[in-house]
């Protein structure tokens, strides 16, 4: 049965040095996991029974209209700026404007070596793959601006990591993949031609009423500020917020070493690279100020005289720290109830999170629990809430309808790290049970089934995840 996806490629008709074009190379013996229906029907993606499907989505079988590429980009990764990045095991198939007029990539991601793999071999295994469609589509249904999956399909073949792994291609699905590295590839080179073509790119894209370069920086800011303050409220941590996994669009992007805190700790670290700890959960707040500055110094380039615009783009550089914290503000402010926050709300944000850390109290379960009852069960010294509580009650009274807003922003199931390297392990011994429920479940976040309640559980200290891994 064949498979129809109505591409429109507006990447590919950029000029030949955006990118490299090139197939997926074809793997040993697909067979699909998972493809995600109604994802695919938003995309105007038809047809295709199991064995098209893995076919397409292992990079196999070209669809018609596809033009594959592998994108060009640079980036600071932990700091230090690489000046040659790019796919090293993505291809981009094509592009789609969905059913509902918004255009999105539709890429593979672990389809082989391209000319940006840097000496890798361009797979992934199963692991990483099955982690990132099910914590990029709880996202999606935690409401938050990411990346999608569409399929997921096993390779047939081993890739070779600490050992040998059973490989496995994702097909991701983005607004676009255009990152700040995008950006600073071509200003690293000083082409700014070519910074100019991708500049008109991106707001035909993503921001068509954005006539400078200093406005859409304000307007990614903006984005990037709501995001990051999302994460935050939801105790996620990314992991890699290096330049290259910062995208235009505002999406979260690259689901490799991140995590969700289980007890409450801003230090929590997660990523098995990040030894500083650059990326942790805190320490994310001051990270996307870090990566707009780098997206700043490249769309200078774009000014008839940078050395006059400079204070411009400083301003709004520094402007960035107070975007983030009134998104927090907003973020955390409906966690406790309150839709319109004042500036002394943050204290009894902060006030709650404090003995939230002192008390081990869990994150998800204790803010969920606000409404649900037993809040107070969930420190370890529950009269250290009590004090809390009464300044907290005062503070709702006469808001409207406190619960109901609470209930829309605290989930009471998230993807938990136990539970996502528990469904790994099964998916290695060949048993998918614990993948498809997690998707199952993970897709009303907000009203699980009561029969899912075991998936709320912190994990036992047997349990507990102390790293993540890239994948690569």
């Amino acid at each position: 049965m064949t498979l129809a996806i109505p591409f429109d490629n507006s990447y590919a008709r950029l000029p030949d040095g955006f990118f490299t074009r090139l197939a997926p190379t074809p793997v040993r013996a697909p067979s699909l996991i998972a493809f995600n229906r109604d994802l695919a029907d938003l995309l105007g993606v038809a047809g295709g029974d199991d064995e098209t499907l893995a076919k397409v989505f292992s990079g196999n079988t070209l669809p018609d209209g596809a033009e594959p590429l592998a994108q060009l980009y640079a980036g600071h990764q932990f700091g230090q700026f690489n000046p040659q990045l790019g796919d090293g095991r993505a291809i981009l198939l094509g592009e789609v404007v969905g059913r509902d007029g918004i255009r999105r990539d539709i890429q593979l991601k672990g389809s082989g070596p391209t000319p940006y793999s840097r000496m890798g071999d361009g797979r992934a295994w199963l692991g990483p793959v099955l982690r990132e469609y099910v914590i990029s589509e709880a996202m999606q249904a935690l409401g938050v601006p990411t990346t999608r999956a569409l399929a997921a399909v096993r390779t047939g073949q081993e890739v070779i990591r600490e050992a040998p792994l059973p490989g496995a291609v994702l097909t991701r699905v983005a607004q676009s993949h255009i990152r700040v590295g995008t950006f600073q590839v071509f200003a690293a080179r000083g082409q700014a031609d070519a910074l100019r073509t991708l500049f008109d790119h991106i707001v035909e894209r993503h921001y068509p009423d954005v006539n400078t370069a200093l406005e859409l920086l304000g307007r990614v800011m903006e984005k990037q500020a709501d995001l990051v303050a999302q994460w935050l409220s939801l105790g996620f941590i990314h992991g890699v917020m290096n330049t290259d996994n910062c995208t235009l669009s505002g999406e979260t992007i690259d689901y490799g070493p991140c995590a969700f805190m289980d007890a409450y700790d801003p230090e929590t670290v997660f990523s098995s690279i990040d030894r500083f700890g650059r990326y942790g959960y805190a320490a994310q707040a001051d990270i996307i100020v870090w990566n707009m500055a780098q997206l700043a110094n490249a769309l200078l380039m774009l000014e008839p005289d940078p050395e006059a615009a400079l204070p411009a783009y400083q301003t709004a550089v520094e402007g960035m720290p107070e975007l983030v914290r009134a998104a927090w503000l907003k973020r955390f402010a409906a966690k406790i109830g309150i839709a319109d926050p004042r500036a002394d709300d943050a204290r009894l944000i902060a006030d709650l999170l404090g003995l939230m850390q002192a008390n081990q109290a869990d994150f998800t379960n204790t803010f969920r629990a606000l409404t649900d009852g037993g809040a107070r069960d969930q420190f370890t010294d529950p009269t250290a809430f009590d004090g809390w509580e009464r300044g907290w009650r005062a503070r709702i009274e006469g808001q409207t309808d406190p619960d109901a807003l609470m209930r829309s922003v605290n989930p009471a199931i998230i993807p938990r790290n136990h539970r996502i390297e528990q469904m790994i392990a099964a998916a290695v011994q060949g048993d998918d049970a614990p993948f498809h429920r997690l998707n199952a479940v993970l897709a009303h976040p907000f009203d699980p089934d009561p029969a899912s309640d075991d998936l709320r559980r912190p994990p036992l200290p047997t349990e507990a995840v102390q790293a993540t891994f890239c994948g690569t």
